[in-house]
């Protein structure tokens, strides 16, 4: 694996590990171009407070580190400081806003809510319906179109009772509105290595058919992730198994 950018911080609370820990990992395990894309504040009016992201007071310690580790490792590895993020239309202007003054490189999206997250369930909680997949689908493709992000993570996240016609039309829907814009799915490694219901066959299928690009996120949540050569090895050899050629490198961010 040449380059990762999918990698969290103990900060979003579910999450293990040192940033120097992460760098250091990923380094070892042959990682040439590192991401940190950990899940991005929102502000909520209410004062919610998020069991799942990093706090609005830990934003300036995420950068401040990553910026100086960035330096310290510059001759060892690229790093790219981001966020991976819901898009919610409600909050998206105050979370712009939020981040304006901050040395944000990318965005990618983790669609886990489409809705502020203390009025609707995670998508991966419970098995949804076709209309809830629907609207899934349709959000997504609104926020990509957004050019916010760079790529679509864990793309077949949402929990479905069954992956009959619905399925096979909303995500085929989904893969031909990314290869039209030139935009990859990813195939999440995390997800894959832990045996969740996502990556799943039906949906990798789906891609190799439409033909839409792919890249390998390994969505560490602790640094070994990142070392782990064995993991990127059997994550690449499941895409392969479809005939899906997997990216390498994300365009802007090599």
């Amino acid at each position: 694996m040449i380059a990762n950018y999918h990698t969290h911080t103990k900060r979003c609370g579910h999450a293990a590990g040192e940033d120097r820990e992460y760098v250091e990992e990923a380094i070892k395990g042959g990682i040439k171009i590192l991401g940190f894309a950990d899940h991005a504040p929102f502000v909520y009016e209410n004062g919610f407070v998020s069991g799942m992201r990093m706090k609005l007071s830990e934003i300036d310690g995420y950068f401040s580190s990553l910026v100086s580790l960035r330096e310290e490792y510059k001759n060892d590895i690229k790093i790219y400081i981001g966020f991976e993020s819901e898009y919610i239309p409600e909050l998206v202007e105050a979370q712009d806003k939020l981040l304006s003054d901050y040395p944000l490189d990318y965005m990618i999206m983790g669609e886990h809510f489409s809705k502020p997250e203390d009025r609707c369930v995670h998508y991966n909680a419970r098995p949804i319906d076709n209309a809830a997949l629907t609207n899934y689908v349709d959000v997504v493709i609104e926020g990509m179109k957004s050019g916010r992000y760079k790529y679509l993570a864990h793309p077949d996240m949402p929990k479905v009772a069954e992956k009959d016609e619905c399925f096979v039309r909303e995500f085929t829907r989904l893969c031909e509105f990314m290869k039209e814009n030139d935009l990859p799915v990813e195939l999440n490694m995390l997800g894959y290595v832990a045996k969740r219901n996502y990556p799943c066959d039906e949906f990798m299928r789906i891609v190799a058919e439409v033909g839409t690009k792919m890249i390998i996120g390994c969505d560490a949540h602790s640094p070994d992730y990142l070392s782990d050569r064995s993991k990127h090895k059997a994550a690449k050899g499941y895409a392969e198994s479809f005939g899906i050629r997997v990216m390498e490198k994300l365009p802007g961010l090599c």
